[in-house]
């Protein structure tokens, strides 16, 4: 496997995590290795990377309407292992849940496995896009990140896999990768097209993984530094500014043990969510005879160019003009609203209270987040929104929801000094108030981490 690296590549003492996350790191590489070792794959030619989860901060589904995030990469992370083979098949091996996912290249048949969706639709895409370039391999992965939680866990495999399949093949050599993707902001870009079906600079799109989500995800896994938080712009993504992260605190996570599915009925609500944005774009153009592309396009159009100060009213009388039985003038109204409050006024003040270090003024915007949350995107569930009223009750500076809803996690911002006696009194209340749900949950602490690289040896 030679040609151009695609990440950044450390000896593990000096990759950029903390002792805690280097450890985490380490027994995943072990694990990850000896999956292939149990196969008798050689060691020789194993190349292997690692790819964090994600926290959405701030920012709840506005990455395919093309807002703007506050996000960072997590502690917790994917060790992906693979090495080149000779023939047409592409095998990859779940260390942990000692679960295998087969295909022939151009054949990817549906698995009985859950996840094997995304390695389908990964090896499909490229197949689609890169043709013969393609080559069979031996992957392995292993992961502490907690799945169908909302930190990402499935667009931390689709990243990792097509950097593996990318590198296997020595994709970067190709012109159609070297056209379409020159830095780690395209290449997030180009994995979450893989993942929503979409096209992506002249790479053509087809199914995708069945939801209709942006680059959120794949940009933070690829894109955010440690240390920080980092905002976004989307379509097309654009890094806007870094805030730094008072170093004295930490995030604690509850994953609340409610699966956060993004297939079956799940996804539909899931998918709702995005339709209800796409829908008020093609009543603003079919209002105006405007061609616009998302619904922050919509709103600049309405406001004139600048940038709008509320809904404007051109934008809402669109929405009315456009109810129908499936979407309802409130429905319409509040996901307006919460789309101007995220994009326009809470992630940029958000930003602005952090580096100031008005920690109350940052717990109040991020709160006003979730109720937004909770009254227009109808995404929130009693677990989720409990563990954000418990959190704020115990004395975090800020908590809220993330990821796609339905279930999922909360953050809650905390000193670092005060993280796990807060985290045992925050998983005590929850088991007290939802003792079922409890059973599935966890609690893990975290800092902002460091994007996906390589390892070497």
């Amino acid at each position: 496997m030679g040609g151009r690296a695609i990440l950044d590549a450390y000896p593990l003492p000096d990759a950029p995590l903390s002792p805690e996350a280097a450890k985490a790191a380490e027994q995943l590489w072990r694990d990850a290795h000896l999956a292939l070792d149990r196969v008798d794959v050689p060691r020789r030619d194993r190349r292997t990377w690692l790819v964090p989860g994600r926290i959405e901060v701030l920012g709840k589904h506005v990455d395919y309407a093309g807002g703007r995030s506050l996000l960072c990469a997590v502690e917790r992370a994917l060790v992906v292992v693979a090495r080149p083979r000779d023939d047409a098949m592409v095998v990859i091996r779940d260390a942990r849940r000692r679960e295998t996912v087969s295909m022939a290249i151009g054949h990817p048949q549906r698995g009985s496995i859950p996840w094997s969706v995304y390695p389908r639709t990964t090896v499909s895409r490229l197949m689609r896009n890169f043709g013969g370039a393609v080559r069979g391999a031996d992957i392995a992965i292993a992961s502490n990140l907690p799945p169908a939680a909302g930190v990402s866990s499935s667009s931390a495999l689709t990243v990792g896999l097509t950097v593996a399949m990318a590198s296997v093949a020595d994709l970067t050599q190709d012109a159609r990768w070297t056209r379409a993707i020159t830095d780690r902001l395209s290449l997030a870009g180009y994995v979450g097209a893989l993942e929503n079906g979409g096209d992506f600079a002249g790479l053509g799109g087809e199914r995708g993984v069945g939801t209709m989500g942006g680059a959120q995800d794949q940009t933070a896994i690829l894109c955010c530094a440690p240390g920080q938080l980092d905002v976004f712009r989307w379509i097309p993504a654009a890094h806007e500014q870094t805030v730094p992260w008072p170093d004295g605190h930490r995030f604690v996570i509850a994953v609340s043990g409610v699966v956060a599915a993004k297939t079956g009925a799940a996804r539909e609500r899931y998918n709702r969510v995005a339709r209800t944005a796409h829908r008020l774009v093609q009543a603003w153009n079919r209002h105006t005879g405007d061609d616009v592309r998302t619904l922050h396009g919509a709103f600049m159009a309405a406001a004139g160019g600048g940038v709008p100060t509320d809904v404007p009213r051109a934008l809402m009388t669109a929405a009315e003009l456009a109810v129908d039985p499936d979407f309802s003038a409130h429905h319409f109204r509040a996901r307006l609203e919460q789309f101007f409050e995220e994009a326009f006024v809470l992630v940029p003040k958000a930003a602005d209270a952090l580096r100031s270090s008005d920690l109350s003024a940052f717990g109040s915007l991020v709160d006003a987040s979730q109720f937004g949350a909770e009254r227009a995107l109808e995404n929130q569930i009693a677990e989720t929104v409990h563990l954000h009223r418990y959190a704020r009750d115990l004395g975090a500076d800020a908590a809220s929801a993330f990821g796609a809803g339905f279930g999922g996690s909360v953050w809650a911002m905390i000193p670092a000094a005060q993280a796990d006696a807060f985290m045992a009194r925050w998983r005590e209340r929850y088991v007290r108030a939802h003792p079922v749900a409890a059973q599935r949950s966890q609690f893990f602490v975290t800092a902002p981490s460091a994007s996906a690289f390589e390892l070497v040896d």
